[in-house]
């Protein structure tokens, strides 16, 4: 009786697979109806004959086709090709081939019948569209006349693996799996670094530069220089996915030499090491955790050694935005269509730019002026979510109203008909010409007589400070003229105020007429959905567009040991559950506001997000609330950005299907970012079950293209990123 089931699955195959090539468009989805029919073989034989009948003219078979591919069974059938294909890497290849022990075996049951009758008619549909130069360069759909981007269909599930690895040689494919074995092995993980430099010892330069090329480098990393990069760069657009381009180069350098430098460079010269009344323990530095890698696998890590170093990481950055461009300009049809998001990003960090003791102090001054407005007028949070006018202030200083500082004081608050915004001219940390130690000052509302807000600072140190702005400020102006984005990334919470202000500032200052600076929101953090709120109502009573990068956060361990240490209430969110929730929170508030701009007719691209997360859940998430308020992908308001050499499951088809979706592209020697790579494979470690649906879609992909003779497949996209 199997040997007899085995003869009826073979020729069914065989049946099914003359089906597919007969002239007849009708007779795919007949074949596939035939193959998932359980009545009986005569039933299918009379539905095959009755497929294979030659019916309508050329014009009628082309247009047929076209429908046959996207017919509902062949999606079916698709849908369990991947089934079949969920076993461990190998472990099925006699299921695949229909032959061995493990066809055997299956043909004692009519359900694997049909399965391997649903195996071949896939296989026979790839076989089809590959002669006909759809697999290798042309998605479902086809442009129409008006030149619009072609586009997949989405799989919200994520379990297409050719949707997700289209873009990749087989030889990438096997590189990757590997990768991802050897970064599910917590020992070699653990001991990474050093099994790397005992490697580069034995091998030699040149061999050590090959061996990580051909493995870890080459996964991670895009190339060497912004040249070397291009090749990359060109085919993630050819496959609709843009760059975020990251100069990763480290100094790899000590614990001792990281804290001696961190502490030299956190404490001002012009005080005697004794913190004012009313000091901030957070925005202090301590030795214990100086060495800002400590527990951080995922963030790269600036170190001040002095002015020189931060002039040439401003032109590394501006070089990364040069090379952004370059690509860009390759692209005219992205930029014909004026698409927003077509443009490349380039992440940048702020404590590259400047003395980090500049940073903790103007943070520890935005939090002063929380509690000074607290103390004043009750309540918590931002001054601008007080509510309160400048009548407001006057009654609180009613005592010392006739006082001459009192009145300058209350002339530079920065207000509007709603309300008062900020208790200082921030727009002075921006420009060259003022001076911190002038700007932050307040009345005392008893005596009048004002008091200052930020520690002692040097005439040296205001030029260091003017110095980071004037870096910064070429940064963007460069951004600008290229029509390049800029994303200031999230840093550690004692220097996050600082950098928010700052960006804000920038935002107001460039992004008048798109988004051009984009900041970045740590969504496991606490205040994370209110300081979004505040700064979304910012840009909305200032009249600057708003950008925002939300991500999960990079230094949560770190911030945890901090704060129990130096006694601080912990900034971060008690479980994953509540950062999740957090950050879907936060996203749904930023997408009804871009709701309500859409509605009052307004620009909806006064707000760009970008959904920066290697979780699948919040990616649906996203997709399904644009759906839900009506933001299209072609609304250009909304993308999707992950690591290169992670989550390309998620990151390819959105792409392919008309997301605006991005990689974060590192690149720079090979043996200078071998600090990254670490970072990499520790961040690897502990997202298993990612690397294990990765591993799955990997497997599944080379079996696929092991059976269908396509190891020497070339990618070739032709995609237009939105």
């Amino acid at each position: 009786m199997a040997q007899l089931r085995s003869v009826s699955s073979q020729r069914t195959i065989k049946l099914v697979y003359y089906s597919c090539n007969s002239p007849s468009s009708s007779g795919l989805v007949a074949a596939a109806a035939a193959a998932t029919n359980s009545n009986g073989k005569c039933n299918q034989k009379r539905t095959l004959h009755t497929a294979a009948a030659p019916t309508g003219s050329a014009k009628a078979l082309s247009s047929s086709s076209s429908l046959a591919l996207t017919s509902t069974p062949t999606l079916d059938v698709l849908n369990g090709q991947r089934r079949l294909l969920q076993s461990p890497f190998l472990c099925d290849v006699g299921i695949g081939m229909g032959v061995g022990v493990g066809a055997r075996r299956s043909m004692h049951s009519a359900a694997h019948d049909q399965q391997q009758a649903q195996v071949a008619l896939a296989e026979a549909t790839d076989e089809r569209k590959s002669k006909q130069g759809q697999y290798e360069s042309k998605p479902v759909h086809q442009p129409n006349a008006n030149g619009q981007s072609q586009r997949d269909p989405l799989d919200v599930s994520f379990n297409d693996p050719i949707a997700a690895f289209k873009s990749k040689t087989t030889w990438e494919l096997v590189r990757a799996y590997m990768v991802y074995v050897i970064c599910s092995s917590e020992k070699l993980v653990e001991h990474n670094m050093k099994l790397l430099k005992v490697a580069r010892t034995l091998l030699g330069s040149k061999l050590f530069v090959l061996l990580m090329k051909s493995s870890f480098y080459g996964h991670f990393v895009a190339g060497e220089n912004r040249h070397t990069i291009v090749p990359t760069l060109e085919r993630l657009r050819s496959f609709g996915v843009k760059p975020i381009l990251d100069y990763s180069v480290e100094e790899d350098i000590t614990q001792e030499e990281a804290e001696k430098r961190e502490v030299e460079s956190s404490v001002s010269s012009a005080s005697d090491n004794t913190k004012d009344a009313g000091a901030l323990p957070q925005y202090h530095v301590d030795k214990s955790f100086a060495d800002r890698r400590y527990k951080v696998s995922s963030a790269r890590t600036y170190f001040y050694l002095n002015e020189a170093t931060c002039e040439r990481n401003m032109e590394t950055f501006i070089k990364c935005l040069e090379a952004v461009s370059d690509d860009d300009a390759k692209e005219p049809r992205a930029r014909a269509q004026g698409a927003t998001f077509g443009t490349g990003i380039t992440a940048i960090k702020l404590t590259a730019l400047g003395r980090p003791q500049l940073l903790l102090q103007l943070s520890e001054v935005i939090m002063r002026t929380r509690k000074y407005m607290e103390a004043l007028v009750g309540g918590q949070g931002n001054v601008l979510t007080h509510h309160k006018t400048i009548k407001d202030l006057e009654q609180y200083y009613a005592c010392v109203g006739d006082n001459k500082d009192v009145q300058a004081f209350l002339k530079n608050v920065t207000s509007d008909k709603e309300g008062i915004l900020h208790l200082f001219p921030w727009s002075g940390i921006v420009d060259e010409d003022s001076q911190l130690s002038d700007t932050f000052r307040v009345p005392d509302p008893i005596t009048g007589q004002m008091r200052r807000l930020i520690s002692q600072i040097s005439p040296k140190e205001e030029e260091m400070f003017r110095n980071m702005i004037r870096r910064l400020n070429t940064i963007v102006k460069t951004a600008a003229e290229l029509d390049v984005r800029i994303m200031i990334d999230a840093e550690q919470t004692y220097f996050q105020p600082a950098i928010s202000r700052i960006t804000l500032e920038m935002m107001r200052k460039y992004n008048k007429e798109k988004a051009i600076v984009f900041n970045t929101y740590q969504c496991y953090l606490r205040e994370a959905y209110r300081e979004v709120g505040t700064d979304l109502e910012q840009a909305k009573r200032q009249n600057f567009y708003f950008g925002a990068k939300l991500v999960r956060g990079a230094y949560m361990d770190q911030e945890r040991a901090r704060a129990q240490a130096l006694g601080y209430a912990d900034p971060v969110n008690p479980t994953y559950e509540a950062t999740t929730d957090m950050y879907h929170k936060t996203l749904t508030e930023c997408l009804r506001r871009i709701k309500v701009l859409k509605d009052v007719g307004d620009d909806a691209r006064k707000i760009g997000i970008m959904v920066a997360s290697h979780n699948e859940d919040t990616v649906r998430f996203a997709i399904e609330n644009m759906k839900s308020i009506g933001i299209s992908p072609e609304d250009k308001v909304i993308c999707f950005g992950q690591l290169l050499g992670m989550c390309d499951y998620i990151t390819f088809p959105l792409g392919q299907a008309g997301y605006s979706a991005y990689k974060y592209i590192p690149y720079g020697p090979v043996e200078e970012v071998l600090p990254y790579l670490s970072r990499r494979a520790q961040e690897n470690k502990g997202v298993l079950k990612k690397i294990k649906k990765e591993k799955r879609l990997l497997a599944s992909e080379i079996r696929r293209r092991l059976f269908r003779g396509q190891l020497f497949y070339k990618p070739k996209g032709n995609y237009v990123p939105i």
